[in-house]
């Protein structure tokens, strides 16, 4: 990987926290990233991705009418939200890839596939099936 952007190898979030790890200790940030004030960061630009989209009402999937200046900044808060999350779960010792794969598996069972051709929805508390 030669760690410019674009050069068509797969990412993998270890390989995010070990970009962010080196990161912090060439720049002797260490001494910052606890684990409140990584979240304390994490909000924030969570806070600035949500800027973005705050007066455009609804977009559709692939967002089709954005100019590609739009899409490349969208792509820039995107990531520092992910960057800050590898990195706060990387100080918490947590294994984050591991971690989503069984919230995905927990997530299947609370909420169970519906069977095919069969769609149920909720109207005033009550379950009605359609076809």
């Amino acid at each position: 990987m030669t760690g410019l952007p674009g050069n068509g190898d797969s990412v993998t979030l270890d390989m995010l926290k070990e970009k962010m790890a080196q990161f912090a200790k060439e720049r002797d940030w260490d001494q910052f990233h606890s684990p409140r004030n990584l979240l304390l960061a994490l909000v924030g630009e969570v806070g600035e991705l949500s800027e973005i989209f705050q007066w455009k009402g609804e977009v559709p999937k692939g967002l089709p009418d954005w100019k590609e200046e739009e899409k490349v900044h969208l792509g820039e808060e995107l990531s520092d939200v992910l960057l800050y999350l590898v990195r706060l779960s990387d100080i918490c010792g947590i294994d984050l890839g591991n971690a989503a794969l069984r919230k995905v598996q927990l997530n299947a069972i609370k909420y169970p596939a519906k069977e095919q051709g069969c769609s149920t929805k909720q109207i005033h508390g009550t379950s009605t099936e359609a076809d």
